[in-house]
């Protein structure tokens, strides 16, 4: 707080001068994070602390949990449902859902398996392909709810009963195609370079360093608000201790057999995600297209009075949904190594969802970041991964997800509850 020649002024909520715009201090910092906290801003949180008590409970039941070769194993896993997740977060901004984004991504795959099997086509080319296909079906679906003013869970409902005919027209009953591209199947089953990997990790916290540390002068030398110097230093610390240990541990030899057999690198799915990741946020956070889409999310008619195109809105929401539900599509096929009539199908969108509701999106809208569907996909992976090496029983598995997704929808209400008490 700072004294002005006449009066003294109170700080600003979240621990600013509104007159002045200084920096606050990490303490600052810390109670504003408190009071959002009890506001009901929950954030990410519950899914973090769900994620580390789900790798205590796990690695003391089970010392094979926390290897390195584990670990590839639960990214991999992980990354299918992390884009999945992604794509639907921004439907979920706008109070809509998507209950075909499963087999969306099942038919994506097959129409890009069959160009690289039946044509001959290039790995990129039946990429664009499987990406086109789902961008149309989103456009299909969008336009739909936005000029029709069909509800988007109708809508989506026909899709999902109606697109899983293309893999069965396609492929046949009982039938399957193989997913052997070299670059594609790679995604799942091969790795980065070691020295790339090392390169690409320091890369990334240099330059968040470097951009946090610009970000920070250019906001204190225009005396806007800016957070604290030392809480800057400690993100940047925080990231590069993760980024630079999940380097360390992937790179390290994970071969079950490491006299016979050498496994290092880490999976190409997991760079994919991260670019992924950093895309949408910024698109989110940093672009017109972002503020619109939590404007439509967060009240539709005031943001219509405001002069935002809300039907393009919607439109781009499930285009986005659905084309990266065909990443996702093509990446369960690279993991599994086939495609067949039942992909995309059973229980892929579900956890999906579940993802992105456990990573912190409303399912009420208007809140949400890219990052929820990764956290959120982690934890869902983790369920199957830590069950799986404990020799448990598959309905195990589903009562626990089950229970995790309703304990987050269950915190999302209240969180929501707390925000409108507090008149937020």
């Amino acid at each position: 707080m700072t004294v002005d020649n006449d009066t003294q002024s109170a700080p600003a909520p979240g621990g600013f001068d509104s007159d002045n715009r200084q920096a606050a201090t990490i303490g600052d910092s810390a109670r504003d994070y408190v009071n959002r906290l009890r506001g009901g801003d929950m954030g990410s949180l519950p899914a973090i602390l769900g994620l580390v008590f789900l790798f205590v409970l796990f690695a003391s039941l089970n010392d094979k949990f926390l290897t390195t070769y584990n670990m590839a194993n639960l990214v991999v896993q992980a990354g299918s449902i992390c884009v999945m997740a992604m794509g639907l977060i921004f439907v979920l901004l706008l109070g809509e859902i998507d209950l075909s984004a499963g087999v969306a991504g099942g038919a994506a795959a097959t129409i890009t398996a069959l160009m690289l099997i039946d044509y001959d086509w290039t790995w990129w080319t039946a990429t664009l392909a499987g990406l086109a296909v789902g961008a149309v079906i989103g456009l299909a679906i969008g336009s739909l709810v936005a000029f029709l003013g069909i509800p988007s869970f109708v809508v989506t409902l026909a899709f999902f009963l109606g697109l899983q005919a293309v893999p069965l027209k396609l492929i046949g009953s009982g039938g399957s195609l193989r997913f052997n591209d070299e670059v594609l199947r790679g995604l799942s089953i091969k790795n980065v370079p070691v020295t790339a990997g090392w390169i690409a990790a320091i890369l990334i916290v240099v330059v968040y360093a470097a951009l946090s540390l610009w970000s920070y002068r250019t906001l204190s030398a225009k005396g806007l608000v800016h957070k604290p110097l030392g809480l800057v230093i400690i993100r940047i610390v925080v990231l590069g201790a993760i980024v630079l240990g999940v380097t360390a541990l992937l790179n390290a030899n994970r071969s079950p057999n490491p006299n016979f057999l050498e496994i290092r690198g880490i999976p190409w799915v997991l760079p994919l995600v991260i670019a992924l990741l950093l895309f949408w946020t910024f698109i989110l956070g940093r672009t017109r297209f972002g503020r619109h889409l939590y404007a439509v999310g967060g009240n539709t008619e005031a943001a219509r009075r405001a002069g935002i195109n809300v039907t393009r809105i919607r439109i781009a929401a499930f285009i986005i949904c659905s084309t990266m539900a065909a990443i996702s599509g093509l990446l369960l096929a690279s993991y599994v190594g086939k495609v067949s009539p039942g992909s995309g199908g059973g229980n892929v969108l579900l956890y999906a969802v579940a993802a992105a509701v456990i990573g912190g999106t409303s399912l009420f809208g208007g809140r949400g970041r890219a990052i929820d569907g990764v956290i959120g996909g982690l934890v869902i992976a983790t369920i199957p991964n830590g069950l799986g090496l404990l020799n448990q029983a598959s309905y195990i598995n589903f009562l626990v997800t089950g229970g995790v997704l309703l304990l987050a929808a269950s915190v999302d209400a209240i969180s929501r509850r707390r925000r409108s008490s507090a008149g937020v």
